[in-house]
């Protein structure tokens, strides 16, 4: 097992996808050892390989008169295991511009009214996240600048911002399918032959290259934040 220094900062990566042989899988594993590289001690959460259910439920029903509810023991591990993090990581399929049902019911769950909001100090305040979006759509596609737009607007802002996060990022890597395709302009979907042999390596060389860069860019970022939060500690 790789040893880490304590004083390592701790980075949860949290994978929404149902196969472990998706690209979005393999992002994953690339981004969590990408950081293990930079310095980080590595949680990956797998939520669909360790059964998460995303569906609410009575248990872990926000209480809007009882911030102090005790919700599930599943959630409870959850939320140790954000707390226990500096930095969190989700990587997940863009589906209808947002995140897939798995992704979203374990926000709607384990970042609950009393945890991650509805107090005047939220507890995830001060940690940074990288949501990494994997996109069907072409680069080129019309369509991309608004989904990201959406995208930033809807975690960004309505998620990581109103839950303490001081800073939140998406990456949205675009090209994640073998067949390009795209909407055309009277709603028809058009499907592009496969790519194989030497184009689709190529192809999936350029997407490692770009995820590469999203986390390089933040963990540059999250040294910074955590340097700067060490000298007002120390001032």
């Amino acid at each position: 097992m790789r040893q880490h220094d304590s004083r390592a900062r701790t980075a949860l990566v949290v994978v929404a996808h149902h196969r472990t042989d998706s690209l979005t899988a393999h992002t994953a594993r690339r981004a969590a050892a990408q950081l293990e590289t930079a310095g980080y001690r590595v949680d990956l959460l797998d939520l669909h390989a360790e059964g998460f259910d995303p569906r609410m439920n009575v248990a872990d029903q926000p209480d809007w008169g009882n911030r102090e509810k005790r919700y599930s023991e599943e959630v409870h591990t959850h939320m140790r295991r954000i707390l226990d993090a500096d930095a969190v990581v989700a990587v997940f399929p863009v589906y209808w511009q947002s995140v897939p049902a798995l992704l979203k019911g374990w926000i709607d769950r384990v970042w609950n009214y009393g945890f991650a909001y509805g107090r005047s100090r939220p507890r995830l305040a001060g940690k940074r996240i990288l949501w990494l979006g994997l996109a069907g759509a072409t680069a080129d596609d019309p369509v991309v600048a608004g989904m990201r737009s959406f995208l930033e607007t809807g975690l960004n802002e309505g998620i990581a911002s109103y839950c303490g996060f001081s800073r939140s990022t998406v990456g949205l890597l675009t090209d994640a399918e073998e067949r390009p395709q795209r909407v055309d302009a009277e709603g028809n979907l058009l499907v592009g032959d496969a790519i194989t042999g030497a184009e689709r390596e190529a192809q999936y060389a350029a997407f490692d290259r770009r995820t590469r860069e999203f986390v390089e860019a933040f963990v540059a970022e999250d040294a910074e934040d955590a340097e700067d939060a060490e000298d007002i500690v120390t001032a």
